[in-house]
């Protein structure tokens, strides 16, 4: 097969991803999953998930029940607050945040390094976190695990 016919299938692939996949995922659809970010359930993730119309987003709620891990990447992420109230140290700057809110993580080069706090530990505390795959696959400058979630124990 040449190199033009797998540029084709690829395109062709994506267009019915596009045309068959789901319009609709139910909270019901995705797992919980604890990670070294902490409490996640992606609905959108282009390498998991292969059943939706939206191929190139990724979505993701986190549940922040103290503190997530904090990692460091380029960016372009925009985080909405589903509820609760909390914070989050952006390159060391704390910016204080509550249901409604909209957090933007910059575009930075060298990434940005960020972290997440609950206010009120054992009161629900959920965001919704959003990417274009395609912006952060050309903008990627390092992603990096600086510390990791309390909920997390490593299965090593």
């Amino acid at each position: 097969m040449s190199t033009y016919d797998n540029v084709m299938d690829y395109q062709n692939t994506i267009a019915n991803y596009q045309k068959k996949g789901k319009i609709l995922i139910r909270s019901e659809d995705r797992e919980w999953e604890i990670t070294k970010q902490g409490r996640l359930k992606y609905y959108l993730e282009p390498n998991t998930h292969k059943d939706h119309a939206l191929r190139d987003w990724m979505m993701f709620v986190n549940d922040v029940q103290t503190h997530s891990g904090s990692h460091k990447h380029q960016g372009g992420v925009v985080i909405f607050v589903l509820e609760g109230k909390g914070y989050t140290i952006v390159d060391g700057e704390r910016w204080d945040w509550e249901t409604g809110d909209l957090i933007c993580l910059p575009l930075k080069p060298g990434g940005v390094e960020h972290q997440h706090f609950n206010l009120d530990p054992g009161k629900p505390c959920r965001w919704l976190a959003m990417t274009f795959f395609p912006f952060r696959t050309a903008s990627i400058t390092e992603f990096k695990q600086v510390s990791v979630s309390p909920l997390y124990k490593d299965k090593e």
